[in-house]
Protein backbone atom coordinates (compact mmCIF):
# COMPACT_ATOMS: atom_id res chain seq x y z
CA UNK A 1 0.00 0.00 0.00
CA UNK A 2 1.62 3.98 -0.80
CA UNK A 3 1.39 6.34 1.33
CA UNK A 4 -1.02 8.43 -0.03
CA UNK A 5 -3.68 5.07 0.05
CA UNK A 6 -2.71 4.52 3.82
CA UNK A 7 -2.84 8.17 4.90
CA UNK A 8 -6.70 7.76 2.97
CA UNK A 9 -7.30 4.65 5.18
CA UNK A 10 -6.48 6.12 8.18
CA UNK A 11 -8.65 9.14 7.34
CA UNK A 12 -11.55 7.12 6.59
CA UNK A 13 -11.18 5.38 10.05
CA UNK A 14 -11.16 8.63 12.11
CA UNK A 15 -14.55 9.50 12.73
CA UNK A 16 -14.76 13.47 11.73
CA UNK A 17 -16.18 15.15 14.89
CA UNK A 18 -15.33 18.61 13.65
CA UNK A 19 -18.21 20.87 14.06
CA UNK A 20 -20.06 18.04 15.98
CA UNK A 21 -20.28 20.15 19.07
CA UNK A 22 -22.36 22.87 17.01
CA UNK A 23 -25.50 20.95 16.58
CA UNK A 24 -25.84 20.07 20.30
CA UNK A 25 -25.35 23.47 21.99
CA UNK A 26 -28.08 24.91 19.23
CA UNK A 27 -30.16 22.48 20.70
CA UNK A 28 -29.77 23.10 23.77
CA UNK A 29 -30.01 27.03 23.16
CA UNK A 30 -33.28 26.02 21.68
CA UNK A 31 -34.37 24.36 24.75
CA UNK A 32 -33.08 26.93 27.29
CA UNK A 33 -34.86 29.20 25.29
CA UNK A 34 -38.38 27.36 25.38
CA UNK A 35 -37.96 27.07 29.13
CA UNK A 36 -37.95 30.39 30.12
CA UNK A 37 -40.59 31.33 28.20
CA UNK A 38 -42.87 28.28 29.54
CA UNK A 39 -41.61 29.56 33.09
CA UNK A 40 -42.87 33.15 32.23
CA UNK A 41 -46.04 31.56 30.77
CA UNK A 42 -47.09 29.54 33.86
CA UNK A 43 -45.91 31.75 36.54
CA UNK A 44 -47.17 34.70 35.31
CA UNK A 45 -50.54 34.86 36.68
CA UNK A 46 -49.27 34.98 40.31
CA UNK A 47 -46.72 37.51 39.66
CA UNK A 48 -49.02 39.90 38.17
CA UNK A 49 -51.54 39.49 40.84
CA UNK A 50 -48.59 40.27 43.34
CA UNK A 51 -47.81 43.43 41.10
CA UNK A 52 -51.02 44.53 40.59
CA UNK A 53 -51.55 44.93 44.69
CA UNK A 54 -47.96 46.16 45.73
CA UNK A 55 -48.47 48.98 42.56
CA UNK A 56 -50.31 49.68 39.38
CA UNK A 57 -47.76 51.23 37.65
CA UNK A 58 -45.84 48.01 36.60
CA UNK A 59 -43.88 47.05 33.34
CA UNK A 60 -43.19 44.04 31.57
CA UNK A 61 -39.75 43.69 32.46
CA UNK A 62 -41.05 43.56 36.51
CA UNK A 63 -43.50 40.77 35.09
CA UNK A 64 -40.56 38.71 33.56
CA UNK A 65 -38.13 39.26 36.46
CA UNK A 66 -40.42 38.36 39.06
CA UNK A 67 -41.65 35.37 37.02
CA UNK A 68 -37.50 34.34 37.38
CA UNK A 69 -37.05 35.29 40.96
CA UNK A 70 -40.75 33.41 42.60
CA UNK A 71 -39.64 30.97 45.88
CA UNK A 72 -42.36 28.09 44.64
CA UNK A 73 -42.31 28.62 41.34
CA UNK A 74 -44.87 27.11 39.39
CA UNK A 75 -42.22 25.96 36.78
CA UNK A 76 -38.70 27.12 38.03
CA UNK A 77 -36.10 28.92 35.19
CA UNK A 78 -33.00 27.05 34.82
CA UNK A 79 -30.66 29.30 36.67
CA UNK A 80 -32.78 28.83 40.22
CA UNK A 81 -32.27 25.12 39.69
CA UNK A 82 -28.28 25.46 38.77
CA UNK A 83 -28.27 28.03 41.98
CA UNK A 84 -30.34 25.08 44.03
CA UNK A 85 -27.59 22.58 42.91
CA UNK A 86 -24.89 24.45 43.78
CA UNK A 87 -26.14 25.35 47.37
CA UNK A 88 -27.30 22.00 47.79
CA UNK A 89 -24.16 19.56 46.51
CA UNK A 90 -21.69 22.63 47.13
CA UNK A 91 -22.50 24.54 49.58
CA UNK A 92 -23.16 22.20 52.08
CA UNK A 93 -20.99 19.26 53.60
CA UNK A 94 -21.43 15.81 51.91
CA UNK A 95 -22.80 14.16 55.33
CA UNK A 96 -25.37 16.76 55.76
CA UNK A 97 -28.70 15.99 55.23
CA UNK A 98 -29.86 19.27 53.43
CA UNK A 99 -26.89 18.10 50.69
CA UNK A 100 -28.32 16.56 47.96
CA UNK A 101 -24.86 14.65 47.36
CA UNK A 102 -25.85 12.65 50.61
CA UNK A 103 -29.23 11.95 49.09
CA UNK A 104 -27.71 11.10 45.87
CA UNK A 105 -24.95 8.71 47.60
CA UNK A 106 -27.77 7.12 49.67
CA UNK A 107 -29.60 6.54 46.35
CA UNK A 108 -26.32 5.27 44.13
CA UNK A 109 -25.69 2.68 46.93
CA UNK A 110 -29.39 1.01 46.48
CA UNK A 111 -28.63 1.51 42.83
CA UNK A 112 -25.25 -0.50 42.71
CA UNK A 113 -26.99 -3.38 44.87
CA UNK A 114 -29.79 -4.11 43.27
CA UNK A 115 -27.90 -3.48 39.40
CA UNK A 116 -25.30 -6.27 41.16
CA UNK A 117 -28.73 -8.29 41.72
CA UNK A 118 -30.11 -8.03 38.74
CA UNK A 119 -26.40 -8.59 36.47
CA UNK A 120 -26.45 -12.05 39.15
CA UNK A 121 -30.04 -13.12 38.01
CA UNK A 122 -30.52 -12.25 34.95
CA UNK A 123 -27.18 -14.04 33.42
CA UNK A 124 -28.33 -17.06 35.79
CA UNK A 125 -31.24 -17.12 34.05
CA UNK A 126 -30.00 -16.78 30.44
CA UNK A 127 -27.68 -19.35 30.73
CA UNK A 128 -30.37 -21.86 31.90
CA UNK A 129 -32.83 -20.33 29.27
CA UNK A 130 -30.27 -21.39 26.42
CA UNK A 131 -28.94 -24.55 27.88
CA UNK A 132 -32.18 -26.13 29.03
CA UNK A 133 -35.13 -25.85 26.71
CA UNK A 134 -37.85 -26.46 29.70
CA UNK A 135 -36.40 -23.41 31.00
CA UNK A 136 -36.72 -21.53 27.60
CA UNK A 137 -40.21 -22.82 27.21
CA UNK A 138 -41.34 -22.25 31.02
CA UNK A 139 -39.37 -19.41 31.98
CA UNK A 140 -39.29 -17.06 29.32
CA UNK A 141 -42.86 -15.78 29.20
CA UNK A 142 -43.07 -15.44 32.84
CA UNK A 143 -39.94 -13.28 32.33
CA UNK A 144 -42.09 -11.24 29.60
CA UNK A 145 -45.21 -10.47 31.77
CA UNK A 146 -43.36 -9.65 34.80
CA UNK A 147 -42.46 -6.79 33.12
CA UNK A 148 -46.24 -6.02 32.43
CA UNK A 149 -46.78 -5.26 36.26
CA UNK A 150 -45.93 -1.58 37.35
CA UNK A 151 -43.50 -0.52 39.57
CA UNK A 152 -45.43 1.82 41.71
CA UNK A 153 -48.08 -1.35 42.30
CA UNK A 154 -45.45 -3.53 43.15
CA UNK A 155 -43.28 -1.68 45.04
CA UNK A 156 -45.50 -0.53 48.18
CA UNK A 157 -46.08 -4.57 48.42
CA UNK A 158 -42.39 -5.61 48.52
CA UNK A 159 -41.63 -3.39 51.42
CA UNK A 160 -44.30 -4.20 53.69
CA UNK A 161 -43.72 -7.95 52.87
CA UNK A 162 -39.64 -7.74 53.74
CA UNK A 163 -40.81 -4.93 56.73
CA UNK A 164 -42.82 -7.99 57.97
CA UNK A 165 -39.63 -10.45 57.71
CA UNK A 166 -37.48 -7.83 59.30
CA UNK A 167 -35.83 -6.92 56.45
CA UNK A 168 -35.65 -2.84 56.05
CA UNK A 169 -33.38 -0.12 54.54
CA UNK A 170 -31.33 -1.05 51.49
CA UNK A 171 -32.44 -4.46 50.74
CA UNK A 172 -35.88 -3.82 49.48
CA UNK A 173 -34.56 -0.94 47.60
CA UNK A 174 -32.14 -3.40 45.77
CA UNK A 175 -34.80 -5.79 45.33
CA UNK A 176 -37.09 -3.28 43.91
CA UNK A 177 -33.81 -2.03 41.20
CA UNK A 178 -33.02 -5.61 40.39
CA UNK A 179 -36.73 -6.26 39.55
CA UNK A 180 -36.27 -3.30 36.78
CA UNK A 181 -32.54 -3.86 35.90
CA UNK A 182 -32.42 -7.64 35.53
CA UNK A 183 -35.47 -8.06 32.42
CA UNK A 184 -32.84 -6.05 30.10
CA UNK A 185 -29.56 -8.18 31.33
CA UNK A 186 -31.73 -11.41 30.67
CA UNK A 187 -32.92 -11.14 27.18
CA UNK A 188 -29.92 -9.37 26.16
CA UNK A 189 -27.28 -12.19 27.54
CA UNK A 190 -30.56 -15.07 25.83
CA UNK A 191 -29.40 -13.02 22.17
CA UNK A 192 -26.04 -12.99 22.99
CA UNK A 193 -25.85 -16.61 24.00
CA UNK A 194 -27.56 -17.36 20.79
CA UNK A 195 -25.67 -15.04 18.28
CA UNK A 196 -22.83 -17.48 17.44
CA UNK A 197 -23.62 -19.11 13.78
CA UNK A 198 -23.98 -22.86 13.38
CA UNK A 199 -20.97 -23.61 11.68
CA UNK A 200 -19.15 -21.87 14.77
CA UNK A 201 -21.00 -24.74 17.13
CA UNK A 202 -20.39 -27.56 14.44
CA UNK A 203 -16.94 -26.70 14.43
CA UNK A 204 -16.50 -26.53 18.43
CA UNK A 205 -18.69 -30.23 18.23
CA UNK A 206 -15.81 -31.12 15.72
CA UNK A 207 -13.12 -30.76 18.29
CA UNK A 208 -15.13 -32.62 20.43
CA UNK A 209 -15.57 -29.66 22.85
CA UNK A 210 -17.66 -30.17 26.21
CA UNK A 211 -20.85 -27.92 26.71
CA UNK A 212 -18.22 -26.12 29.38
CA UNK A 213 -15.99 -25.46 26.96
CA UNK A 214 -18.07 -24.24 23.98
CA UNK A 215 -19.88 -21.42 26.55
CA UNK A 216 -16.26 -20.46 27.47
CA UNK A 217 -14.76 -20.26 23.90
CA UNK A 218 -17.36 -19.39 21.75
CA UNK A 219 -20.87 -18.53 23.67
CA UNK A 220 -19.96 -16.55 26.70
CA UNK A 221 -16.96 -14.26 24.34
CA UNK A 222 -19.95 -14.05 21.40
CA UNK A 223 -22.50 -12.26 24.44
CA UNK A 224 -20.44 -9.71 25.37
CA UNK A 225 -21.33 -7.09 22.26
CA UNK A 226 -25.28 -7.60 23.86
CA UNK A 227 -24.24 -7.43 27.22
CA UNK A 228 -22.91 -4.33 27.95
CA UNK A 229 -25.87 -2.54 26.02
CA UNK A 230 -28.42 -4.18 28.23
CA UNK A 231 -26.29 -3.21 31.33
CA UNK A 232 -26.43 0.45 30.06
CA UNK A 233 -30.01 0.20 29.43
CA UNK A 234 -30.37 -1.63 33.27
CA UNK A 235 -28.30 0.34 35.34
CA UNK A 236 -30.47 3.06 34.52
CA UNK A 237 -33.54 1.05 35.43
CA UNK A 238 -31.65 0.31 38.30
CA UNK A 239 -31.62 3.65 39.70
CA UNK A 240 -35.58 4.44 38.39
CA UNK A 241 -36.50 1.55 40.72
CA UNK A 242 -33.81 3.16 43.84
CA UNK A 243 -36.31 6.41 43.49
CA UNK A 244 -39.39 4.96 43.19
CA UNK A 245 -38.43 2.02 46.62
CA UNK A 246 -38.01 5.15 48.43
CA UNK A 247 -41.01 7.03 47.99
CA UNK A 248 -43.48 4.10 49.75
CA UNK A 249 -40.70 3.62 52.62
CA UNK A 250 -41.37 6.87 53.95
CA UNK A 251 -37.06 6.88 53.62
CA UNK A 252 -35.86 9.90 55.08
CA UNK A 253 -32.41 10.45 53.03
CA UNK A 254 -31.86 9.47 49.30
CA UNK A 255 -33.23 11.39 45.86
CA UNK A 256 -37.13 9.61 46.32
CA UNK A 257 -37.21 11.21 49.85
CA UNK A 258 -35.81 14.89 48.56
CA UNK A 259 -38.78 14.44 45.91
CA UNK A 260 -41.28 13.49 48.40
CA UNK A 261 -40.40 15.99 50.65
CA UNK A 262 -39.94 18.99 47.57
CA UNK A 263 -43.86 17.65 46.91
CA UNK A 264 -44.95 17.79 50.38
CA UNK A 265 -44.18 21.18 51.09
CA UNK A 266 -44.51 22.52 47.48
CA UNK A 267 -40.59 22.88 46.88
CA UNK A 268 -40.74 22.83 43.45
CA UNK A 269 -37.13 24.44 43.15
CA UNK A 270 -35.95 21.49 45.25
CA UNK A 271 -37.74 19.02 43.39
CA UNK A 272 -36.25 19.72 39.88
CA UNK A 273 -32.96 19.88 41.16
CA UNK A 274 -33.17 16.16 42.42
CA UNK A 275 -34.59 15.47 39.26
CA UNK A 276 -31.37 17.22 37.31
CA UNK A 277 -29.10 15.25 40.04
CA UNK A 278 -31.18 11.57 38.93
CA UNK A 279 -30.34 12.25 35.48
CA UNK A 280 -26.85 13.53 36.18
CA UNK A 281 -26.10 10.12 38.27
CA UNK A 282 -28.02 8.26 35.26
CA UNK A 283 -25.25 9.69 33.19
CA UNK A 284 -22.37 8.74 35.35
CA UNK A 285 -23.80 4.95 36.00
CA UNK A 286 -24.04 4.64 32.23
CA UNK A 287 -20.68 6.58 31.48
CA UNK A 288 -18.90 4.17 33.63
CA UNK A 289 -20.67 0.67 31.97
CA UNK A 290 -19.38 2.39 28.48
CA UNK A 291 -15.65 2.81 30.18
CA UNK A 292 -15.54 -0.78 31.26
CA UNK A 293 -16.64 -2.27 27.83
CA UNK A 294 -13.87 -0.14 26.16
CA UNK A 295 -11.62 -1.35 28.77
CA UNK A 296 -12.72 -4.89 27.82
CA UNK A 297 -12.32 -4.44 24.67
CA UNK A 298 -8.91 -3.41 24.27
CA UNK A 299 -7.94 -5.85 26.97
CA UNK A 300 -9.78 -8.67 24.43
CA UNK A 301 -8.01 -6.77 21.59
CA UNK A 302 -11.04 -5.57 19.76
CA UNK A 303 -11.21 -2.10 18.10
CA UNK A 304 -12.69 0.89 20.19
Amino acid sequence: MTDAAATAAAIRRVPARDGAALPVLTVLAALLLVWYAASVWLNAPQVRERLERASPDWSVSDLVAGTWAMDRPVLPAPHQIAVELYDSVVGRPVTSKRSLAFHAGVTLSATLAGFALGLVLGVALAVGIVHVRVLDRSLMPWIIASQTIPILAIAPMIVVVLGNLGFTGLLPKAIISAYLSFFPIAIGMVKGLRSPDPIQLDLMRTYSATPAQTFAKLRWPSSMAFLFPSLKVAIALALVGAIVAELPTGAQAGLGARLLAGSYYGQTIQIWAALFMSAFLAMLAVGAVGLAERGLTRIRGGRL
